[in-house]
């Protein structure tokens, strides 16, 4: 059908033609739609893990005293959130600085269920996701200062930066997550394009390795811990007896034990690599000896090792269990890889692999879990991330290197006989 005369066919014909308009106004709205969903799944991971941390303190307030005030509890509750996320507490004798990881997990696994469920998962919905969850970070950070042991608008430069970085790292992982994870199926689906260009594929395949061999030695560290903490439970016992919390102060402290969970199973990692951890300056929780000090009345240290886990078969045998770790990696890659193709260079890469990502995240982890609990003696907690690191990624590239090489070279023996 032909348009009448005096219609604006030409106009139409040129915007059909070049199409160019029409295409830009539909992806300027679809990015529109996928930030926006990524920001608002954002704000409720942020308020369902607030709103945890928020219950315990008033659940406290109600089984405490009559003169505790709410809005105290509240700003303390806000204080923890913040600490979770790295941002320190300035509590009047001391700087806390120590990460609770249970509290960061808990708002990865929270930002992880509502991006999964309200966003797109596109690049503009987890970028919009992350900015979001940082602004909200900061924003509750120069709110609560001054209180829960703040430091006071005038001073808060350092810890809005840090809450910043903290809540884009927290919010960006389980932004990242709740993108890359599809829905039919609980696996992490890295789209190629710019990853696949730059580093090429055995190297991939060394930090997917690398990956597998920190993950065997954290599942190493929890069931050692688990080991610490029935050993133990008769001392963290007489730790609760003698606090006396009553039913539900014991609630609260039980939950809130669980924060510190985490940093007690990557101290076990450093503990089976060797160099150990502290938990007090003066203080050394190694295989090679223990040396404890007064420690703060909490149960949880009552799963600390003492001097009988100590001595030389713990010495020897827990590198070893790390090599089985960087073993367990060595296969893992063998298996994905072409034996009568491979090079030695391809295998150099990957155990360059295995070992950069084993050493540089036990070192970041580490970081994380460890820090200043208080003034004094509490100033110094956890393990040395730069030590441990390196040890970790000798004893994890000790165990890939002999698996790949014995095997490289066997299918070169039997290529040679062939």
């Amino acid at each position: 059908m032909s348009a009448p005369p005096g219609t604006r066919t030409a106009r139409t014909a040129r915007t059909v033609d070049g199409d160019r308009p029409a295409r830009t106004l539909g992806r300027g709205s679809e990015r529109f739609a996928a930030a926006t969903s990524g920001a608002w799944s954002t704000v409720q991971g942020v308020v369902l893990s607030g709103a945890v941390v928020v219950l315990l303190a008033v659940v406290g307030v109600l089984g405490g005293s009559p003169d505790s005030a709410w809005t105290g509890a509240v700003g303390v509750a806000t204080g923890l959130w913040l600490l979770g996320h790295g941002v320190p507490i300035d509590a009047g004798g001391g700087v806390i600085t120590l990460v609770p990881l249970g509290i960061g997990a808990l708002a990865v696994f929270t930002t992880y269920v509502s991006v999964k469920r309200s966003a797109l998962p596109t690049l503009a919905a987890w970028v919009a996701a992350t900015m979001t969850y940082a602004a909200l970070t900061v924003a509750l950070a120069a709110a609560t200062a001054g209180v829960a042991g703040g430091d006071g608008l005038a001073a808060a430069g350092p810890r809005l930066a840090l809450a910043a970085l903290g809540g884009a790292v927290v919010g960006g992982a389980g932004a990242a997550l709740g993108v890359l994870v599809p829905p039919d199926r609980p696996e992490v689906v890295v789209p190629g394009g710019l990853l696949d260009r730059l580093v090429p594929d055995v190297a991939r395949l060394g930090l997917q390795a690398g990956t597998v061999a920190l993950v065997a030695l954290t599942g190493t560290g929890a069931a050692l811990t688990l080991v610490w903490v029935v050993a133990g439970r008769a001392t963290s016992e007489d730790v609760v007896t003698g606090l006396d919390p009553g039913w539900i102060g014991g609630v609260v402290f039980a939950v809130a034990q669980l924060a510190l969970l985490p940093n007690l199973v990557l101290w076990a990692t450093s503990w089976i690599a060797g160099p150990g951890f502290a938990v007090g300056q003066g203080t050394v929780f190694a295989p090679g000896g223990t040396e404890a000090g007064p420690l703060p009345a909490v149960p949880l240290l009552g799963a600390l090792p003492g001097p009988d886990w100590s001595g030389p078969t713990a010495t020897v045998a827990g590198p070893l269990v790390v090599v089985a770790c960087g073993a367990l990696a060595g296969w893992f890659a063998w298996r994905r890889l072409d034996p009568e193709r491979v090079r030695w260079v391809d295998l150099a890469q990957v155990l360059a692999g295995v070992v950069l990502l084993a050493g540089v995240m036990t070192g970041v982890l580490q970081h994380w879990a460890g820090g200043a609990a208080g003034a004094g003696r509490l100033a110094q907690v956890g393990a040395d991330p730069l030590l441990t690191g390196a040890v970790v990624a000798v004893e994890v590239g000790v165990g890939a290197a002999v698996v790949l090489a014995s095997a490289h070279a066997q299918v070169g023996a039997r290529l040679r006989r062939e």
